[in-house]
């Protein structure tokens, strides 16, 4: 595997000191590490119209779940292309019309759901697979900056701006080969901006971006004949602070942040099959659990380690109910996989041993968000817009089903004391407790 590495002084070491983001943030895609755990905000299972803070229209459509910091909300959202599909219908990937595009990048109160910001950005036209959506990326924030992706077939987009909505920068990242189309979110590491840009025919890299610049800091090469929308996790071993990305055909790579060499890859996915990596890897004590699959081929969800040699060795490895959307959830000891269709599996995070297994009641559709968590409640929601609520524990327990009236491909967000679900068209924040 060949690298191309630019070392610009202010993304070099920088990353190693990154502090951990505070609880009331969710700085990225299920929040802190992609790990999907809420810190001190404790949702009630069942809704009453009185824990609602905001019900709100956005004015554009997507899939892409908010970013919060402190009291304000960031997502991307677009003008409609075509009317959201429940996947009842059959359809090839490619049907989902093309037209000029609009995108909006915002940002909302957490308070009131009010529109503190927003840009109005038309270029191209997205085509993609009809459960994607021109906005089905999440934004990336920290204390200085916010960070969005979006792309058409023609230009891959990575646009930065301040909590106030300032443009700091605005880079091209060339074009984008998929026919399912764009939809792969950022992380901010330092002051590295991390992106998974594999695509198909070997045309696709992994990316670090200055994120004071927007210049590239490094990038990988990468083979691979399938677009994957996996975000990488960061995880500790031998000293070293690293990257872990997967995807089909590449399995699990490990990267070093600072200049983007790979410490090690091991190929565990079955490669003969089409397959795709869409969920996050997530990190258990010295493992990285990850999952690959396609709909009607195998699934596959396996635990990695990094050995003392910098090698990747399989620990454990699960093959049945495995999800090919939704991310694994890993709440204490127990790695909880919440498939499409709403069957989950628990197991030993430690081992791969079963616990328990069974059928959420009342899915509709099939879940294609990740599953989160408050350390005592699990939270889920189809794509009818019903958020599914159980019980971390030693059996399947289910505590709740609330229904948001809207379709909804995306993950629950947690901060500013509450928890907020993005469906297509509306975002919704319901109050929690805290600790």
């Amino acid at each position: 595997m060949s690298s191309l590495r630019i070392l610009l002084p202010m993304a070099g070491f920088a990353v190693l000191g990154m502090a951990s983001s505070p609880a009331e943030n969710w700085p990225r895609l299920r929040g802190p590490n992609a790990a999907g755990l809420a810190e001190g905000i404790h949702v009630p299972a069942e809704w009453k119209e009185s824990d609602f803070r905001f019900q709100v229209d956005l004015p554009g459509i997507g899939n892409g779940s908010p970013a919060i910091w402190g009291d304000r909300i960031f997502l991307l959202a677009a003008s409609e292309s075509a009317p959201p599909s429940k996947g009842k219908k059959k359809q090839a990937a490619t049907d989902a019309p093309a037209k000029p595009q609009t995108w909006l990048p915002m940002c909302l109160s957490a308070k009131d759901g009010s529109v503190i910001w927003q840009h109005e950005i038309t270029e191209g036209s997205f085509k993609g697979h009809r459960f994607n959506s021109p906005a089905s990326t999440t934004p990336a924030v920290d204390e200085k900056r916010v960070v969005f992706t979006w792309g058409t077939k023609e230009k891959l987009t990575m646009s930065a701006f301040s909590h106030d909505g300032e443009k700091l920068w605005e880079s091209d990242l060339g074009p984008v080969n998929g026919s399912h189309g764009f939809a792969a979110s950022p992380m901010l590491l330092g002051d590295l901006v991390i992106l998974n840009n594999d695509q198909e025919k070997e045309a696709g890299n992994l990316l670090a971006i200055d994120a004071n610049t927007g210049e590239v800091a490094w990038t990988v090469k990468r083979h691979s004949q399938r677009i994957s929308y996996s975000i990488p996790c960061v995880f500790e071993a031998n000293g070293r602070q690293l990257l872990m990305f997967t995807n089909w055909q590449h399995g699990f790579t490990a990267i070093d942040p600072k200049d983007g060499s790979v410490v090690a890859e091991l190929s565990v996915f079955d490669t003969e099959t089409n397959e795709r990596a869409i969920s996050s890897p997530v990190v258990y004590r010295d493992l990285v659990i990850g999952t690959c699959g396609f709909t009607a081929n195998p699934k596959h969800c396996v635990a990695v380690r990094l050995n003392a040699q910098n090698e990747l060795e399989e620990v454990w490895r699960i093959e049945r109910n495995v999800p090919h959307i939704p991310s694994v959830l890993v709440v204490g000891d127990r790695c909880f996989l919440w498939d499409d269709a709403g069957i989950i599996t628990c197991v030993n995070a430690a081992t791969g041993e079963e616990l328990w297994k069974g059928r959420v009641p009342g899915v509709e559709g099939a879940c294609m968000g990740s599953p989160v968590s408050d350390g005592e409640k699990i939270f889920c929601v189809d794509v009818s817009g019903n958020v599914h609520v159980i019980a971390v524990g030693d059996e399947l327990k289910p505590l709740g089903k609330n229904t948001l009236g809207d379709t909804c491909r995306t993950t629950p967000a947690f901060g500013d004391g509450a928890m907020f679900v993005r469906t297509y068209g509306k975002l919704f924040a319901v109050n929690g407790a805290k600790e």
